[in-house]
């Protein structure tokens, strides 16, 4: 049995990680918990280094806690999202981290294009999902589809994209050979 441990409570995150496991190691046995992670960076991280920072901080946060018991054997996957104004305008995405046998892969997800007018309340301190839902109406979207679902008609959700990442990420531990 693989114990994955998922550095935020977020049931969309949470749920995220457990999928993509399910997928990379079908037939395994899998015990996924959400818990409490602090990613030391703002709720809003409005860069990548802020967004990777705070990935990371969450995993460390985890590795240091002593109730966590964590064994060599353990999976420990944190998601940050984060958005950064390129050269091509504002953008929403995910940093992912995963620590297993004191190895770390870190990936990102694909950019989602933000609205000029949703960016503007980023830059005055609203969260994402804050904005979402005053935009679009919705309750708590980021523990739902996201920015993600609501801007591509649910084509993609923040669950999707989130599982994408980690599975490519989840890539360096696939090919024992080539580390």
């Amino acid at each position: 049995m693989k114990k994955l441990i998922v550095g935020s409570r977020n049931p969309v995150k949470v749920a995220a990680a457990k999928q993509a496991f399910m997928k990379v190691f079908s037939g395994t046995q899998l015990l996924a918990e959400g818990v409490n992670a602090p990613s030391g960076v703002d709720r809003q991280p409005m860069s990548e280094a802020e967004t990777r920072l705070g990935a990371i901080n969450r995993v460390n946060s985890v590795l240091e806690d002593p109730q966590m018991h964590i064994t060599d054997s353990d999976w420990i996957v944190a998601i940050e999202g984060g958005v950064e104004k390129f050269l091509d305008g504002p953008c929403t995405f995910a940093y992912i981290a995963i620590w297993h046998q004191h190895q770390w892969s870190i990936g990102r997800s694909a950019n989602l294009p933000l609205p000029d007018n949703i960016y503007q309340g980023l830059e005055e301190g609203w969260e994402l999902g804050d904005v979402m839902d005053a935009f679009f109406g919705t309750s708590n979207i980021k523990q739902q589809g996201g920015a993600i679902g609501l801007l591509t008609s649910n084509l993609a959700t923040r669950q999707s994209v989130y599982e994408l990442a980690i599975i490519l990420a989840l890539s360096k531990f696939q090919h024992d050979k080539l580390t």
